[in-house]
């Protein structure tokens, strides 16, 4: 069996991957390894539990309290929340852990679960793996359960939205007034707490797309995947700028003011300026990914910014930040995380900054994005293929620095083994498009030849 936990905990799709009896088992095996740990030593243990409003979260997030309340634990469900949402609320109701249900950006029928160690961080791989090891162990079998007054007490803490949305407000460093926005909330998670902000933070939401989630819509055409309404919404509306999340909302993507646009990487080069202009960026670093693109490390390099990259996965990137001390980082998919003010990802957050950013300097959103050129990127994922022998293969090696001396300056290449299937993704960024595409098509083939 293969390990349940990917790097944003275990997905699926519900009532087939992800069930009910999985999900209530893996609450159990949570409550016991935290407990194991010490976590609840002297006091009663208490847990929040989220989700995004899919369909198939209605059962699972019945299936968590089952298996948390069952194992004595107390827990104060929060209903539909965005993911960073339930993190914060993880830290600043001092409870234990937290739980939330979602599977992101994937397509309705999907579902995940994601535990959140105290303080809302993401729990150590190493925890994760010792709650795997005891579902897999103990699953089905008996164990000593509470009873009596011992087993779990269950509420519902209602006012959560509005403290997410007031810690929101309190860390955005300038009003939005005058802001004409366009805001995509993916039917997702951040349906209602995406527009409270805004709308409090005092810009004029001219259109909401996505906003109004009957638990199959989730991403469905929308959202931070599906930028073609946002874009046309903006332009159709005369907005000043389109902000859109993903179905859990840690993603944050924007559209600038002629419906152009402005991917994670643009984003964290302007909050990145914004903040080391305020002197609130630690040791004047952002983190990225390998994936970023090379426009990005170039425009930190041309503006005296260190650039720290990572694996890809925001987990990684998290990672870093926590270790080096570093307050920005993020991923070209919009997931960035402000570690001063949010331990995840949280697209609200950003869109938010962003905006902020606009209203502050009173420069249109294409013109902060220009501090970076996104250089073509052309990537083909070869099938089929030994992506062990990706960096071994001697043919393969010379031609990919064959491919590198070519592009010079300009240009990079990227061999990606993929972490979950039988293939190797090939990225080559260039001075131009052509370019990009006959050097990336050249490697692919040498990849399929050699490693077929």
């Amino acid at each position: 069996m293969g390990r349940l936990f990917g790097t944003d905990g275990v997905r699926g799709l519900a009532n087939v991957d992800l069930t009910a009896e999985m999900a209530m088992g893996l609450s159990v095996a949570a409550a016991h390894v935290l407990g194991d740990l010490g976590a609840f030593e002297g006091h009663r243990p208490v847990a929040v539990v989220g989700r995004d409003p899919r369909a198939s979260g209605e059962f699972l997030e019945a299936a968590v309290v089952a298996g948390l309340a069952s194992s004595g634990v107390d827990v104060l469900r929060l209903g539909v929340l965005p993911t960073p949402a339930v993190a914060y609320l993880t830290e600043a109701l001092g409870v234990d852990f937290g739980v939330m249900l979602s599977a992101s950006h994937n397509p309705m029928p999907d579902n995940g679960i994601k535990f959140l160690a105290k303080g809302g961080h993401k729990l150590d791989d190493a925890i994760e793996d010792a709650i795997e090891a005891h579902f897999e162990r103990f699953g089905g079998e008996e164990w000593s359960r509470p009873t009596g007054a011992g087993v779990g007490r269950v509420r519902d803490h209602e006012a959560g939205l509005d403290q997410y949305v007031e810690h929101l407000l309190s860390v955005v460093p300038n009003r939005l007034d005058g802001l004409r926005i366009v805001l995509d909330t993916a039917h997702g998670a951040a349906a209602v707490a995406s527009p409270e902000a805004f709308r409090r933070a005092g810009a004029e939401l001219v259109h909401i797309i996505g906003a109004e989630p009957d638990g199959l819509n989730i991403n469905d055409g929308v959202g931070s995947t599906h930028l073609d309404l946002l874009c046309a919404a903006v332009i159709e509306h005369g907005a000043d700028l389109g902000i859109a999340h993903d179905g859990d909302a840690d993603r944050c993507l924007a559209v600038d003011h002629t419906g152009t646009e402005v991917d994670g990487d643009q984003i964290l080069a302007v909050l990145a300026l914004g903040l080391r202009e305020s002197g609130a960026l630690a040791k004047d670093t952002v983190v990225a990914t390998v994936m970023s693109n090379l426009g990005f490390k170039l425009a930190m390099e041309r503006e005296g910014i260190d650039l720290v990259q990572t694996a890809v996965g925001d987990r990684y990137v998290l990672e870093s930040m926590k270790e080096h001390g570093y307050t920005l980082g993020g991923e070209q998919s919009g997931h960035v995380i402000m570690l001063e003010h949010a331990t995840t990802g949280d697209g609200t957050l950003t869109g938010l900054m962003l905006a902020a950013r606009v209203a502050a300097t009173k420069q249109p959103l294409q013109e902060l994005a220009a501090v970076m050129t996104r250089l073509p990127q052309v990537m083909i994922n070869v099938k089929g293929v030994d992506k062990t022998r990706a960096a071994l293969d001697p043919e393969l090696v010379d031609a990919v620095a064959a491919a590198e001396k070519e592009l010079g300056d300009t240009g990079r290449v990227l061999l990606r083994p993929s972490g979950t299937e039988p293939l190797v993704r090939v990225m080559v960024e260039a001075a131009n498009h052509d370019q990009a595409q006959e050097v990336c098509e050249r490697l692919a083939t040498v990849v399929r030849e050699r490693l077929g």
